[in-house]
């Protein structure tokens, strides 16, 4: 029951059993209702029956397994484990007196083993032990950390948004230590495992053919774990095959991984925009990804201009990357500042060289980038994470002047658009 990632424990039933038997039942459903968990919840059939609840709804935050009828408990309770959501705490009871069933269920992720006839005082104990754990350090641990969604937009293609998502992504797993996502929504051509040199398996494409099966049980076989704190979704769905969905998938996957993971990035596309406007509706965040060119700049004040409108709860930090050395812009900070009339929050500057390292070593850029390659890295997953405290009202208010933009051309051809936003 044990996973590489634990599902948020106080948005599930708090308490479910499955016993065999009405002696078992009558002695723990009053005791569940001395801790605030509902006797009706003690349900008859045993293991076969959790099994087939289980696999169709999620699992509670403690599960009580009766196991008198199953012939071979250790399999039995394996079993369980494929259909049971990390982060139960399983408590299992069976009539098997041995010391070896006892450690071998205990190292299968269990929390304890009741051997019948049990007393009230010991299912009083073990319900106390659990639910101190649901109340102990990871409980408030997850209070600490509430969780933060964040939405990368590149302004065009090849701007590099999906390569500051899945560093993003990294920084939040590895430096901030929260247990991450990152959703790369680039069906047909997305890089986010490719990039972390992983296979990105049928999860995604599984899940908007199928949205009625997206639960917590899903989202936890359909991730590719990374590391420990990390993991992705993405795919690779054939260029002759294109995915129809009226969006329910990705409002259902958002849904859940609220529940599974401390954060979520999502590297999301700027069709996506027009045709999934909700996608950006949960976000705390929005980083919008451009750089200094005249076409970039066009787009970065459509998108801002967009977000405005849809999303105006969003706090949107605009990021300029890959800004060469040596003065060779197409268009200078300033002009750009002028033209989408705020400031630019945080400058990526090009590095050819550790990018290419990157994608040869399968790893994120912010992982293998030092000096001042890394500062923007650790600078824009802090100012992200701010979201969450207090400290954010001091990022909230990006700089930048009300001044015309030097640009007029710009201006004229988006003074419609901006209108029809407004």
């Amino acid at each position: 029951m044990n996973a590489p990632f634990q599902a948020r424990a106080g948005l599930r039933e708090p308490f479910t059993a499955f016993v065999c038997d009405d002696e078992t039942a009558d002695l723990i459903g009053p005791v569940a209702v001395e801790y605030g968990w509902s006797a009706e919840k003690v349900n008859k059939g045993g293991l076969r029956n959790a099994v087939q609840s289980l696999s169709v709804s999620a699992s509670p935050n403690v599960l009580f397994i009766d196991l008198s009828e199953s012939a071979d408990p250790l399999t039995d309770i394996n079993g369980l484990a494929e259909v049971c959501e990390p982060g139960t705490i399983v408590i299992a009871a069976g009539q098997v007196n041995d010391v070896r069933l006892y450690r071998d269920l205990v190292a299968s992720g269990i929390h304890d083993y009741l051997v019948k006839p049990f007393t009230v005082d010991q299912v009083r104990d073990v319900f106390a032990q659990a639910q101190a754990m649901l109340s102990g350090p990871r409980a408030e641990a997850q209070q600490e950390k509430p969780h933060i969604m964040t939405a990368v937009i590149g302004v065009r293609g090849g701007v590099g948004a999906s390569t500051l998502a899945t560093s993003m992504a990294w920084m939040f797993g590895e430096k901030a230590h929260r247990s991450t996502a990152l959703l790369d929504l680039d069906i047909h051509f997305g890089t986010g495992a490719l990039s972390l040199d992983l296979e990105p398996g049928r999860g995604l494409t599984d899940a908007i053919e199928n949205p009625s099966r997206i639960d917590g049980l899903f989202i936890e076989r359909a991730m590719v774990r990374a590391n420990e704190r990390l993991s992705v979704l993405s795919a690779e769905a054939p260029i002759n095959q294109p995915m129809m969905t009226d969006g329910t998938a990705f409002f259902q996957l958002q849904e859940e991984m609220k529940n599974a993971f401390e954060s979520c990035v999502m590297d999301l596309p700027r069709n996506m925009l027009i045709n999934y406007p909700h996608m950006v509706h949960d976000a705390h965040v929005a980083v919008v990804v451009s750089e200094l060119t005249l076409a970039a700049t066009r787009d970065t004040i459509r998108v801002l201009a967009w977000l405005k409108s849809n999303a105006p709860q969003t706090k949107v930090i605009v990021v300029a990357n890959k800004v060469p050395g040596g003065g060779a812009l197409e268009i200078s900070k300033k002009d750009f500042e002028q033209s989408i009339e705020r400031g630019v929050d945080i400058v990526f500057p090009l590095d050819p060289k550790t990018t290419a390292q990157a994608a040869k070593l399968g790893k994120p850029l912010a992982e293998i980038a030092t000096g001042k390659i890394a500062q923007p890295f650790a600078t824009l997953s802090n100012m992200v994470l701010s979201h969450a405290s207090d400290e954010e009202e001091a990022l909230a208010d990006a700089p930048g002047g009300s001044s015309k933009s030097m640009l007029s051309g710009i201006k004229s051809m988006l003074s419609k658009p901006k209108a029809e936003a407004a």
